[in-house]
């Protein structure tokens, strides 16, 4: 299959981590921003065929594990206590606030659905005129096109029951976080390449240059990623610290012109609180004033908790790179995919539910039988 099989060409992939095994002098830690390139070097233990300098650390690539509990706790408001219907995509249901879940909400009776597009909302709204309608429009700068073009095709169609709840973050914001908090240990980054489809290239290079950290852009395969790791240790090396485009095929430095001009017309940058990294300022994305009647917090007047999860899940340093699923210890025993304690382990891009699903035999704790 073109654009597939040669991008997991096991011959090529050796043939990089050898080049990566040569390149090395000295320990290096790089992070990988996206949750689909996190998931793609557990399933196909890429880190196992780097040198052992070569650590790679998990960021916070996983949109739904960054939307705070304050966030689930106002969807779950919104579909209990406002009579919504919330339309949400599915990995979002069993995410905890600092109450309960979507999916324990949709237990009690409110009519939570899950859906597959926000316009897939916006044509319910439009067959039930009588109830208030609400996409949970969680993600990246990858699905707010989609989101800002829903709120258009509501307007022009005159669905006025529609809106959205938005916890839409920036991935260079959340970069300059780590890099700047005293506890970090990155020192390279491999950037998500859809998110460069959409934005371009040009807020990377003020920050490698700032913060003397490489940013190479790369896809999701196994041979974008390490392809994107030879370069990123290329350029430690040799004391460089620059952007690299190594997805050319679908990322241009200008981005996609058209989907940014929609962005841009229905939200603006805002503070965004992350689950796990706290408020990052200008990381995320609001509805702009002039769209207020699509905002469903301006709508239904949500109040702002200020209340944090407080569970054991130790998701803020796993996603700040200063540690690994299997470093908590609850992985594996109290917290799973059937009765998670954090988002990371919920979602299909979160870092715990990778090292579960791909390696929960190796990581699971080894339980000591008690003395006959």
């Amino acid at each position: 299959m073109k654009y597939v099989d040669e991008y997991r060409d096991a011959a090529l992939v050796r043939q990089l981590a050898a080049a990566v095994g040569r390149a090395t002098t000295r320990p290096w830690t790089i992070m990988e921003i996206c949750g689909g390139q996190t998931h793609a070097i557990v399933k196909f233990g890429l880190d196992d065929l780097l040198p052992p300098g070569i650590t790679l650390v998990h960021g916070p690539g996983c949109p739904v594990c960054v939307t705070s509990a304050e966030l689930i706790d106002q969807a779950v408001s919104l579909a209990l206590d406002h009579g919504a219907i919330l339309c949400s995509f599915g990995d979002m249901l069993r995410v905890p606030g600092t109450g309960i879940d979507l999916l324990t909400a949709k237990a009690r009776g409110a009519d939570v659905r899950i859906v597959y597009s926000p316009l897939d909302a916006v044509a319910l709204a439009r067959t039930e005129p009588g109830r208030p309608v609400v996409f949970f429009a969680v993600g990246f700068e990858t699905t707010a096109p989609a989101n800002a073009m829903s709120v258009l095709a509501a307007e022009a169609q005159g669905v006025s029951n529609y809106s959205i709840l938005t916890s839409h973050v920036l991935v260079p914001p959340a970069m300059r976080a780590i890099l700047g908090s005293p506890e970090n240990r990155v020192q390279g980054f491999l950037a998500a390449g859809h998110v460069c489809t959409i934005m371009g290239t040009a807020e990377y290079g003020p920050i490698a240059a700032a913060h003397h950290a490489p940013i190479i852009i790369t896809g999701f395969e196994p041979v974008d990623i390490l392809e994107g790791i030879l370069r990123c240790v290329r350029q430690l090396e040799q004391g460089r610290a620059e952007v690299e485009n190594a997805y050319a095929r679908a990322v241009r430095a200008e981005g996609n012109p058209h989907a940014r001009a929609l962005v841009e017309r229905v939200f603006a940058v805002a503070d965004r609180d992350w689950r796990g990294l706290g408020v990052i300022p200008r990381s995320g994305l609001a509805v702009r004033p002039a769209y207020a009647a699509f905002d469903a917090a301006r709508r239904f007047r949500l109040a702002a908790s200020g209340r944090d999860a407080g569970t054991a899940c130790i998701s803020g340093e796993i996603m700040r790179g200063v540690k690994k699923p299997h470093d908590c210890p609850a992985f594996g025993t109290r917290c799973t995919p059937e009765h998670p304690l954090g988002a990371p382990m919920v979602s299909s891009e979160g870092a715990c539910a990778a090292y579960y699903r791909y390696r929960s035999r190796a990581l699971r704790p080894v339980e000591t039988p008690a003395p006959a």
